[in-house]
Parts: structure tokens; sequence; C-alpha cells
């Protein structure tokens, strides 16, 4: 992405920024700059519907019920399966399993891969990841006795390729990485990694929270054991999410959790369990979460979204620019190929400072370590201000972030 370049596609991108209520408000008597997408993306109507209608029309519990309603529940939640299935290229719907996000999803593994970690293996992750995909495994490796190790990360922000050569052995049991990072908007090359991990025999996850909307994910050709993702981060209700898993591999793991539903037999002495995915959905799931995750997908199926993600990189490449421009702003992390996030510093200014006096113009940016530490303290910084940006962003929010800021900067 050249930062200097301007936007193209201002008169040919359709806005959807209608679809999207919360985008009509004021903040503090402003209008509603947001650009903390990376933490979370707002809804569009089709979602705040799907969601109000299940609970109006078809609010049942879900699978062996007798009435009709039941079924309308447990039909529209398996076809949330189905539309996951091929918004990610998975070669089978049970391989798509719910859970309430990446973080539960990375848990899961981290849980049920234990049996196949022991004291002398290896789990390699990275220095750019976030908490989610360092904390479950360093409980893992304590619980193991297994070594955690980390690839390095470079001053532009980018993994380096040559320490993870070095630090992948036969040794290493699972390499869990992210595909983008929310931190930097790094985009790793995780086919490169996914392909020569398996070489080495090593299991390998993707942390796909960050590039279900940017990216387009194909875990076939992708080639990955497992992905997980974030209902929230993709125009979908929080508290849902899912893991994707080879089927075989699936078959192979124990139950995480145990309960209703994820049962075939259950006496005083013993259970048997049903096959995946259910083998991992113990009790009620979030139907309502499941159905509107469902809506939010079918949405963003009807959009055009590589042209909406062309235009995306195109705001962050100006704002980059714009900058670049300021002599108080350091920007975070330069890496060559970037989606959504623009993290930087102001000179003279605390990170908190900075994005209270931007919230008191109407401009919603996050502040702080972004739940990478290891990254932060890597780099020597306690934290950054971040810009993220979505699919519904446009010019004037580019124009009047960045106005907000130079206003900031001479209040400072």
């Amino acid at each position: 992405m050249n930062p200097s370049s301007q936007p193209s596609h201002a008169n040919t991108a359709p806005s959807i920024r209608g679809d999207f209520p919360i985008l009509e408000r004021q903040v503090r008597g402003k209008p509603l700059v947001y650009l903390d997408n990376a933490a979370t993306t707002q809804k569009p109507k089709a979602v705040l519907q799907a969601i109000a209608h299940y609970y109006e029309n078809s609010n049942a519990n879900v699978h062996r019920a007798a009435h009709f309603i039941a079924e309308e529940a447990t039909v529209a939640m398996e076809q949330t399966r189905d539309l996951l299935q091929g918004y990610i290229g998975a070669a089978r719907r049970e391989e798509i399993v719910f859970t309430r996000g990446t973080t539960e999803s990375i848990n899961l593994l981290a849980a049920t891969l234990q049996a196949m970690v022991g004291p002398s293996d290896e789990i390699l992750i990275s220095e750019l990841e976030h908490h989610s995909n360092i904390v479950p495994w360093q409980m893992l490796a304590q619980r193991a006795g297994a070594t955690l190790k980390a690839i390095s990360v470079t001053a532009e922000g980018e993994l380096d390729m040559a320490d993870f050569a070095n630090k992948l052995t036969p040794q290493t049991k699972i390499v869990a990485v992210n595909h983008v990072s929310n931190a930097l908007g790094t985009v790793n090359p995780v086919e490169q990694i996914i392909a020569t991990a398996q070489q080495a025999g090593a299991l390998t996850i993707i942390d796909g929270a960050q590039a279900m909307l940017h990216e387009q994910v194909d875990v076939q050709a992708l080639g990955c054991d497992f992905y997980a993702g974030s209902g929230h981060k993709m125009f979908g209700p929080t508290g849902i999410g899912f893991l994707y898993g080879k089927y075989d591999l699936l078959c192979e793991l124990p139950p995480w959790h145990g309960g209703g539903e994820m049962i075939e037999l259950v006496t005083l002495e013993h259970s048997t369990y049903q096959k995946p995915p259910y083998k991992f959905e113990a009790g009620t799931p979030h139907i309502a979460g499941i159905v509107g995750l469902g809506a939010a997908i079918e949405y963003l199926n009807n959009l055009p979204t590589q042209q909406l993600n062309a235009y995306e990189d195109e705001l962050v490449a100006k704002t980059i620019s714009q900058l670049q421009q300021i002599p108080e702003v350091k920007l975070v992390g330069t890496p060559a190929k970037r989606r959504s996030v623009v993290s930087f510093l102001v000179e003279g200014g605390h990170p908190q400072d900075i994005g209270t006096l931007l919230d008191q113009q109407g401009v919603a940016v996050r502040t702080g370590h972004h739940c990478a530490m290891p990254l932060m303290q890597k780099m020597d910084i306690p934290g950054t201000i971040r810009a993220s940006f979505s699919l519904y962003n446009n010019e004037q929010d580019v124009e009047q972030f960045i106005a907000a800021l130079n206003k900031t900067i001479e209040f400072l």
C-alpha cells in the first residue's frame, strides 16, 4: 500500500452507512466518527432485525423438541452453520463448531490438545499475538511441562520469518499465529507459516478474529488445521463465534464441556458422546447470537466486499499520509501489508489523554496495549492510539479524525 495514495474509489464504492443505525447518532454534540472497529464492529439493521425476529417469533430451545417453533429455531441455527461453512470454504458443515468467540475457540483447543503435548514438546506462537492466543498456550505449556516459544517481530511490525524457521523444530507440536494483527494491522504470511509448520509435523491454528471482514478466508486453500473467528468483528453479535477444524482432527479430540446436547448416551457409570460438531457444543447455545451471525454473513454475502475493502485500504492509506504530515505523530508499525489498523503515538501526550480529547470531539479510537502487552514490551512503549476502519467508514471520517487530532495536539 502506498501511504501517499488518494482514494480513487470515493465515487464508485457504494456507501453502506445507512444500514447501520448507530452511525447516525451524535456523541457529545458531535457526529460520531467510529474508528474502533478492531475492538468491535457496528451492526446493520438486518442483524438487529434477525435477532428481534427470533425472540418475537421463534424463541425456543433447539434440537430434540417436537414442537413447531423449536424446529424453526433449530433450522435457523443450523442454517448459520451452513452459511459459515460456505463463507470460510470448509469442506463440510460438521467442521464448524459454535463457540462464544475466538478466545473460547482457542481455549477449547488448548484444553483438548493437551494429550498430545508433553514435557519435551514445544508450542510456537509469535510476539504479535493478542492475549487470547498467548495465555491459553502458556497455561497448556505449564500443565504439560512443555516449552512456549515466540516468533520475533521486526521493527516494522512484521513476523521475522528467519526466526520462525530457526524456532520451528521437530519438537514443535503446535504453531498458533494470527492472520491479521489487531494491534498493528499486519497481515501475516499464514499460507507460508502453515505449509512450513505442517512439513515439520506441527498442528496449525490461525486466530482469524481480525481477518474475517478484511481477507478472503478459504480454510481449504490455506490448509490450516484449525481457524477461529468472532461474530462481533464481522457485523454480528457479541458472545458468538466459531472454531473450524478438519473433521478427522475434531473426531480425535476429546469433549471439552460436559452436559446436555453433546452426549449420545449417559448412565451413572459412563457416557458416550456425539460426533463433531455437537460433541463440543454442550448446553443451550447462544441461539439468538447464532441467528444474528447468520444474518451478518448473509448481509456480507450481498455486499461488493472486494470493492469496499479496496476503498477501506485507501482510507487507511490516506490516514497514514495525513498522520505523516503531523510532526508530533509517530507511527507504530509500518508493515508492507496491513488491514484496517493504524497505530500511532503523539509526542508529549499520553495515549489515554489523546483518546479522551478525541472523544470530546466525537471521535472514537482505542488506546492502551490492545491486549498485546508482549508486543508493546518488545517495542518499548506502554501502548498506542489505534484508529481502526471498517467497510462503512468514509473520507469524512478521516477528515474529522485528522482535524480533531490536530486540535488535540494544539490543546496539548
